[in-house]
């Protein structure tokens, strides 16, 4: 995985979502479509929004209760926070350009 993305646990989720714009990516080793996402995610939106907002992933087989705590029944989901609230929720795989207008409304840009 890129440097670009942050890998998040338990842990470090609600401190890494607290503030600003953070994009995360619930995933799993397994699933074919979340094999796909991480490219787009690693070429096409951390490089585009470096310094303006995060790209993260949880991996639910070693989080399930950051899954279960957000709903997360198919995946890879993916979920825009801001300032530690969610503003928007994408199930299936995305775009990397819908991906980047979707974090540039939210940083309201």
């Amino acid at each position: 995985m890129s440097d670009s993305i942050l890998e998040l646990s338990a842990a470090s989720f609600d401190a890494t979502v607290a503030n600003g714009v953070t994009l995360v990516d619930f995933w799993a080793p397994w699933c074919g479509p979340c094999k796909m996402q991480t490219p787009i995610l690693e070429t096409q939106v951390a490089p585009v929004l470096a310094g303006r907002a995060k790209v993260a992933k949880v991996n639910v087989d070693n989080d399930k209760e950051l899954a279960v705590r957000f709903g997360v029944k198919s995946i890879p989901a993916l979920f825009l926070f801001k300032d530690g609230n969610v503003v928007q929720q994408m199930i299936g795989l995305q775009r990397g350009d819908a991906l980047v207008k979707a974090i540039e409304t939210a940083l309201g840009t």
